[in-house]
């Protein structure tokens, strides 16, 4: 049992079920992160555990409670919203210190309490501001305040940081980072953003079509995707996603995948792999764009390093890497070079492909078969 346990969760509109039997157990202390595109069902997770929305079936409990049936304000949770939720006519530090106040908190604990975490987030010298006197960034910071005065069992973020600028983000992520690590508290946290999700999570859930379609570290699902689907939703640039078929060749099984100019190459699969069981399958062959390099750019401890020749389609110029676009499968795929690496588009040029991060998807079910 988990400090939250999510236990065959579902919520249906009439004849309409918008999430499928969820199980998710969360320890005290984790940092899970519910990802997906818009409409997966994360954000009507969250409102279940939060309890403004009301479970169809199944069960929500914390610290072994079951909260079926009981009110948002009983739960102890605190929840920051994608729109802050500020009282306008209230300061900073007013904002702070309400819900202590509706809880009947006197007014000397209150106090200390939102002097504390005033110092701890930063925001001393705003406390007698009002909200339209903040930034965007600022506000946010209010928010997660008055959601940390309340010492509760569980924080909701909800979006937290999408009305914010693209610096901003980087910054609040790193932010809320160092609070989870200072504080260890215990954080369900709804985003669209894979990158927010791979830098905040302990844990995270991928959600699509109302079914969580992994859940794991943020390695084990960047690295081991289950299906296809989050192999090309996590990371960015998502994973090459390309037909190949397997094949048995020398005793080994290699990839067999087309060129553009409609050669065939054979990419060996690591060694110690099962992908001969899969002779003359055909397969949807994932690898994520940094094991697609250049050859001096690749990893020198992988002992499955493939040099092919490529026609190059497109150069991208990103400062500290330079993506390259060509085509494999007859579909394009992109490979992360280092930034000096002379490359031009239209040019035949040598691809390393590190084969010990490739994965194996299979074409009719989409799941992960190697």
């Amino acid at each position: 049992m988990g400090f939250l346990d999510i236990n065959n969760a579902t919520k249906a509109y009439g004849a309409v079920k918008v999430l499928h039997e969820t199980n998710i157990s969360v320890e005290e202390g984790e940092f899970l992160v519910l990802v997906g595109p818009s409409g997966c069902g994360k954000s009507t997770l969250l409102n279940m555990i939060a309890g403004l929305e009301e479970i169809t079936s199944g069960d929500i409990a914390i610290k072994g409670r079951s909260m079926n049936g009981v009110r948002p304000a009983d739960r102890n949770i605190a929840m920051v919203f994608q729109s802050y939720a500020l009282y306008p006519n209230m300061n900073v530090e007013q904002n702070m210190a309400f819900g202590l106040e509706m809880h009947g908190v006197p007014k000397a604990e209150r106090d200390k309490a939102v002097a504390r975490v005033a110092d701890l987030l930063q925001i001393v010298p705003l406390l007698k501001r009002k909200p339209g006197q903040l930034s965007g960034g600022q506000r946010q910071r209010v928010a997660m305040g008055r959601a940390l005065v309340r010492n509760p069992d569980v924080f909701l973020f909800d979006e937290p940081l999408s009305n914010l600028d693209a610096k901003l983000r980087v910054d609040m992520r790193t932010e809320i980072k160092k609070l989870h690590q200072k504080l260890g508290t215990t954080i369900v946290y709804v985003t669209h953003d894979q990158i927010e999700a791979l830098t905040l999570s302990t844990r995270i859930a991928v959600m699509f079509g109302g079914h969580v379609q992994q859940l794991g570290t943020p390695k084990e699902i960047y690295d081991n995707p289950a299906n296809i689907f989050v192999a090309g939703f996590m990371g960015s640039p998502s994973m090459n996603l390309f037909p190949a078929r397997v094949a048995v060749e020398n005793g080994a099984a290699v990839a067999r995948v087309g060129l553009a100019d409609h050669s065939t190459v054979s990419l060996p699969f690591a060694p110690g792999n099962a992908m001969a069981a899969h002779d003359g399958q055909e397969i949807i062959l994932g690898i994520r764009p940094e094991a697609i390099t250049d050859e001096d750019g690749a990893d020198r401890k992988s002992q499955a390093i493939h040099r092919i020749e490529a026609m190059v389609d497109v150069t991208e110029p990103a400062g500290s890497d330079t993506f390259v676009v060509s085509h494999l499968g007859g579909t394009e795929v992109t490979g992360r070079f280092r930034a000096d690496v002379d490359v031009r588009a239209g040019q035949t040029f040598p691809f390393a492909i590190n084969m010990e991060k490739a994965v194996a998807f299979d074409p009719k079910t989409e799941l992960r078969i190697g």
